[in-house]
């Protein structure tokens, strides 16, 4: 022990005692604290190693990722027969797109997330500039994957599949219901009637009809309530439904943030003489938005997740894909494997989406512990 002497109030910071800080610490003090934790955690090592064996061979180890048919696949081994996978990779990707214009999509795909980088993250470099393509992008993709214009061949929409379909959707979905949202909540907080009651229908009616309903409706009937001569193809149809349906909801997310609002803001707006619109615009809104981004993304990954329904209508999404391909002799009874490999992939997409979510959330939150 030292025998130096320290004054009071100058005593130095000793290091906590050994074992109790570290990765050390964690694992006594929440895995081993007592005679019945350390018997469950044993326990459930044992069970998880067997289980991640058993799955991890299934996956990997013991699968077959090059075969002719799924009666190849068992006389190869006896894992997971990914060869159903592999095989019509490019069916599930691209759908029926013919393959030499796949490029199209590669480029639509990778320019995407170049258009999207500005609108996501305010303090990227160069934002200013990368927002005028923004702008443009959603014209350039069109052009682009439809094609009929520069010479590029037109591609008919009963050709689009598989993921192809599914961002295509979900991202369109996603991007022109979130300003229809915000028009819709605050035509439902309006003091004008009219604007009002139509708001009030809209959501209610939407929230009230099962999306599969409103499918069906834009498979069958939408065109006859068009103008004369107005054609619609099946795939603006289902994008236009897909859009009014989310917009419902999110219009309700975000009215129920602009209620969390305290009455004061709206009193210290009228005070510094502040029209409806410059409230909303600098008071209300951007609060509002901030509250609701738990609420907002997760009706976005909901509208993602529920473009698996076009399947109903005839679109040939992943799942309508995989059942195309359960219906080949060759590969009947590989159910697991292309269900297990469509989950894999919305999994990936909705966890970056709650993700990113989670990181605007922390981003904007100005509370101070």
């Amino acid at each position: 022990m030292s025998s130096e002497i320290y004054k009071p109030g100058s005593y130095p910071n000793l290091p906590p005692p050994p074992g109790t800080v570290g990765v050390y610490g964690w694992i006594k003090n929440n895995l081993f604290s007592s005679i019945s934790n350390s018997t469950l955690t044993i326990i459930s090592v044992v069970l998880i190693y067997y289980l991640i064996d058993g799955i991890i061979g299934w996956f990997f180890f013991d699968a077959v990722f090059d075969a002719n048919s799924k009666i190849e696949c068992r006389k190869i081994n006896d894992g997971a027969c990914w060869a159903v996978i592999t095989r019509r990779v490019g069916q599930f990707v691209y759908g029926f797109y013919p393959e030499v214009e796949r490029w199209r999509i590669d480029i639509s795909f990778l320019t995407m997330f170049i258009a999207f980088a500005p609108l996501l993250y305010p303090d990227l470099p160069k934002r200013k500039w990368l927002l005028w393509f923004s702008g443009i992008y959603p014209f350039f993709a069109f052009i682009l994957i439809n094609g009929g214009y520069f010479g590029l061949t037109k591609i008919e929409y009963s050709l689009f599949g598989g993921f192809m379909l599914t961002v295509i959707i979900g991202v369109t979905g996603i991007v022109c219901s979130l300003p229809i949202g915000i028009f819709l909540a605050l035509g439902r907080q309006s003091k004008l009637t009219v604007v009002r009651t139509l708001s009030v229908c809209f959501i209610e009616f939407m929230r009230g009809v099962p999306l599969i309903t409103l499918l069906f409706v834009a498979s069958s009937m939408l065109n006859y309530f068009m103008p004369p001569g107005t054609n619609f193809s099946i795939l603006v149809r289902v994008i236009i439904m897909f859009t009014f349906f989310s917009a419902a909801y999110i219009a309700e997310v975000i009215r129920g943030g602009i209620q969390a609002i305290p009455k004061g803001q709206y009193e210290a707006a009228d005070a510094l003489g502040m029209n409806y619109w410059q409230t909303t615009r600098f008071i209300t809104l951007p609060q509002a938005l901030k509250i609701s981004i738990p609420g907002i993304m997760n009706t976005f990954i909901g509208l993602y997740k529920d473009t698996t329904l076009v399947v109903v209508i005839g679109l040939l999404d992943p799942l309508g894909i995989g059942r195309a391909a359960l219906a080949d002799t060759k590969w009947n009874g590989l159910s697991t494997e292309i269900y297990l490999f469509v989950a894999l992939f919305f999994f990936v997409s909705c966890f970056a989406m709650s993700r990113y979510s989670l990181w605007l959330e922390n981003k904007l939150n100005t509370d101070h512990k």
